[in-house]
């Protein structure tokens, strides 16, 4: 296999820049263009040491460089594999590249440094998603699953019920092929019982797949209510900083503004609203239109009601358009005096907070809310969870084996129609941590990668 090398940092100026080469002549291609002050080379060193020097190309040298040896298989690709890390500006890293690719290494492919590491055993198919999962993290809990991922956890998930299945599978096919050998005799209410542990599994892990979704992309978010009762204020106290003008007359915001915050560790793309109501203004129409459209579309709602008037027939009329969308009721300016009709706002929303988005109060109620409407609580980003639709289908489609095998079982069918359920629910399952995957599979799952992971 040819020795690659790609620019493993990203592709914009920076202190430090990395350039890594892995495969079995990966030393050797350093050694062509990097030179150490101290006048050993990278043959010469062990392994997770590293030599200070200079890189140089056919023109001379250019930088200064520090090389970080790794040996196989006790390296990321399980290769040998040497880093060299130089100033990180950008004609500087591609001359290094170059020059390494001149010294006889071959520009890697997209994720093909974790594929290598995939192929050598380093980690299963669910640890190496786990690795862009955890580069494009958007928050600390994404980042806490991606992690997760990658210490295997996911991996232990499935190994469980895989562990399962292919006892019973065995016991199975022994059973029914060496009747002279004495095996032992299928319990039926054994099996029963197993299936079900084995679906139990598989549901527990699929039901986690949404709510990790919301984890790793974030939720659309709009802030909506009718004008002046607080909607951009709030904006600003969660973004943390002026996004939207605030004055007292209402209809100031005329249309979306927008930001990306993080809540709890959770991205909200949020979205402040004008205010939903009737109004002869020609451009006020189009911002409260383009409002409508924003509510009807969240994946969740912060309803914002002012606490110090009365509810107005705007305030139930935008009650009736949220309709069944997770919603919280967030009832704002609470340091002034209640006159709200709380009852009403009660009868219509599960999660109510209060808050001052003036004064900055309140947000931790808020926080804890939109957690729970959001269903986060019922997960646990460190046990692993599915990251990817490849690994839902696999998942889904081992669930669905496993129900047939079930159903066959409590049909009368014969054994032998169980057994092949069983044995299609572990293909799927083996085919989603990596054992048995077509090439096709593999290709799909790292063209998704960049260039130097």
């Amino acid at each position: 296999m040819h020795t690659i090398a790609a620019i493993s940092t990203p592709q914009a100026p920076g202190g430090i820049g990395i350039v890594r080469i892995s495969g079995e002549q990966a030393r050797a291609v350093a050694g062509q263009v990097f030179t150490s002050v101290s006048g050993k080379t990278l043959d010469e060193i062990p392994g997770y040491t590293s030599l200070f020097g200079t890189v140089q190309d056919a023109d001379g040298t250019f930088d200064q460089c520090v090389a970080a040896n790794y040996r196989a298989p006790k390296s990321y690709t399980g290769e040998d594999v040497v880093e060299l890390s130089c100033h990180g500006g950008l004609y500087l890293l591609r001359r290094l590249l170059n020059a390494c690719l001149a010294a006889g290494a071959v520009l890697a492919q997209p994720g093909e440094f974790t594929r290598r590491a995939f192929l050598n055993g380093k980690m299963d198919l669910t640890q190496a998603e786990s690795v862009m999962e955890m580069i494009s993290a958007r928050g600390r809990e994404a980042a806490r699953a991606a992690r997760a991922g990658q210490e295997g956890r996911l991996h232990d998930r499935i190994a469980g019920v895989c562990e399962i299945l292919t006892a019973e599978a065995s016991h199975l096919a022994a059973w029914a092929d060496f009747p002279e050998e004495a095996v032992p005799e299928v319990s039926q209410t054994e099996l029963h019982t197993q299936l079900n542990e084995a679906k139990d599994s598989l549901q527990s892990l699929l039901s986690g797949f949404d709510t990790g979704r919301v984890l790793r992309e974030g939720v659309d978010t709009v802030i909506a209510g009718r004008p002046n009762v607080g909607k951009s204020t709030l904006m600003n106290l969660l973004a943390g900083c002026d996004r939207s003008i605030v004055t007292s007359y209402a209809g100031t915001t005329r249309d979306v503004v927008e930001d990306t915050i993080l809540l709890a560790g959770i991205p909200l793309r949020l979205a402040d609203t004008a205010g939903l109501h009737d109004t002869e203004d020609p451009v006020e129409q189009i911002g409260v239109l383009r409002s409508r459209g924003r509510v009807e579309a969240a994946q969740l709602i912060l309803a914002v009601f002012d606490s110090s008037e009365p509810l107005q027939d705007e305030d139930r009329q935008f009650v009736e358009l949220i309709g069944g969308t997770p919603a919280v009721a967030v009832i704002n300016k609470n340091d002034l005096e209640n006159k709200i009709d709380i009852l009403y706002i009660q009868s219509k929303f599960k999660h109510i907070v209060y808050i001052s988005a003036l004064q900055g109060s309140g947000l931790q109620q808020l926080t804890a809310a939109v957690r729970q409407v959001l269903q986060l609580q019922a997960i646990d980003p460190a046990a692993g969870i599915l990251f990817t639709q490849r690994q839902q289908a696999a998942a889904q489609r081992a669930l669905t084996a496993v129900s047939e095998a079930l159903e066959a079982l409590e049909s009368g069918l014969t054994l032998d129609a169980v057994t092949v359920c069983v044995e299609d629910a572990v293909s799927a399952l083996l085919e989603l941590t990596g054992k048995r995957v077509s090439d096709t599979v593999i290709d799909r799952v790292f063209e998704t990668f960049c260039v130097g992971k």
